[in-house]
């Protein structure tokens, strides 16, 4: 043995129980975090409440609800829920963030004729053809609509790699006030094989959790200036 390297070693190991105690509280803080914020928005009612959808997944492995109080009735937030898509109105989000990845989306201040039809059947675009090896892009199939009320978007294989639903839903508050919900059930594989899959959708969730916070406040913010000018 060198000399000095059993005095490097017994110093290193100090420095290795703070880089693991860091750790810890970094992945005990996310967890927190994640739970703290996982249903963000969302009262308990909400959260227990069936919404349209629901039975296409009807035994979850992952299930979220968030929702935002809105200043506005039904209708005239509903006008901006059904333009959304990457080649309609965009999404509302952080199109700065979107954007970074190539996917072109510019989240619209103004309603569009052509955009206000949407139909089961139809598909909302978050991923242009082409971008990340996909010659069709990515675009969740429509499942159900009604006006005024609620959207449900559906995620299922072979085209996902789950079973997956995400709905929305505006629910009237009185006085002229809303609720709109974000909820979203998927059935994710289990097993070794779907280990690394697992893994980058947990990774994903802040972010899944930041884009669909700033997409609901974005839907509020426009209903609500549209309706106040």
């Amino acid at each position: 043995m060198a000399p000095g390297a059993a005095t490097r070693t017994e110093e290193d190991v100090p420095m290795k129980r703070a880089i693991l105690a860091t750790s810890a509280v970094v992945a005990v803080g996310g967890a927190a975090a994640r739970w703290r914020w996982h249903d963000w928005g969302a009262t308990p009612e909400e959260k227990a409440r069936r919404y349209p959808g629901d039975d296409l997944v009807p035994e979850p492995t992952d299930a979220v609800t968030r929702a935002v109080a809105v200043d506005a009735p039904p209708e005239a937030v509903w006008p901006w829920l059904v333009q959304i898509g990457q080649d309609r109105g965009g999404m509302y989000s952080y199109d700065w963030l979107e954007n970074l990845f190539g996917l072109d989306i510019h989240s619209t201040d103004e309603l569009r004729a052509e955009w206000q039809s949407l139909k089961a059947g139809d598909r909302v675009v978050v991923v242009p053809p082409g971008m990340f090896g996909m010659p069709d892009g990515y675009a969740f199939p429509v499942a159900e609509v009604e006006p005024n009320h609620h959207l449900v978007l559906r995620q299922s294989p072979p085209e996902h790699p789950w079973n997956a639903v995400w709905t929305f839903v505006l629910e009237p508050d009185g006085d002229g006030r809303c609720r709109l919900v974000s909820r979203s059930r998927s059935t994710r594989p289990t097993g070794g094989a779907a280990m690394p899959l697992r893994v980058a959708t947990a990774m994903m969730d802040p972010v899944t959790l930041l884009m669909t916070r700033r997409m609901l406040l974005g839907i509020k913010e426009r209903a609500e200036r549209s309706l106040a000018s």
